[in-house]
């Protein structure tokens, strides 16, 4: 059985904040990042919600962690269990800002962050399901913009990976 990390980024709601009230933020995507190799993206920007609005992603990805293709996912998911002060054991969430199409000059934008403790799942044997969790300003690492509802099942790769940590 290919082990693998399932990903869902299923809706995303904000805020009243510097994000809802700025003009030049009209389009959002979510872009998912393990730790410096992988990045997925949403393949669509949807309309910045408004009100109490949530878009809905219902995007699906899947990491891919056997031992045979994915050494460095795999040595990198070893890494997070071993050594308990790693900073870097999370799944991040970035919702980015895509410019409108007739605004080619600007860039897309970071807003905010949301991060998921692949450890923490391991600690708590338990499962990401659709749960909200906290978007953070990317201008201001305390101030939450908006809640992001994701799935991330990585419970059955990262006991894999813990047997095979005590057998090495």
């Amino acid at each position: 059985e290919v082990e693998k990390i399932r990903i869902k980024i299923t809706s995303l709601g904000l805020t009243e904040s510097r994000i809802t009230s700025d003009e030049t933020i009209q389009q959002l995507f979510v872009e998912c990042r393990l730790n410096n190799f992988l990045a997925e993206e949403t393949p669509l920007s949807l309309p910045k919600p408004t009100g109490g609005q949530r878009i809905h992603y219902n995007y699906s990805t899947v990491i891919n962690v056997d031992k045979e293709d994915n050494h460095a996912e795999r040595e990198y998911l070893k890494s997070i269990l071993l050594k308990p002060d790693l900073p870097a054991d999370s799944l991040k969430f970035t919702v980015v800002s895509d410019p409108p199409e007739d605004e080619q000059d600007l860039e897309c934008e970071d807003i905010g962050f949301a991060y998921v403790s692949l450890k923490e799942i391991f600690q708590k044997q338990r499962d990401v399901i659709e749960q909200d969790i906290d978007v953070f300003d990317s201008q201001d690492a305390s101030a939450v913009i908006g809640k992001l509802t994701v799935t991330v099942e990585a419970l059955h790769a990262l006991r894999s990976v813990h047997e095979e940590c005590k057998n090495d």
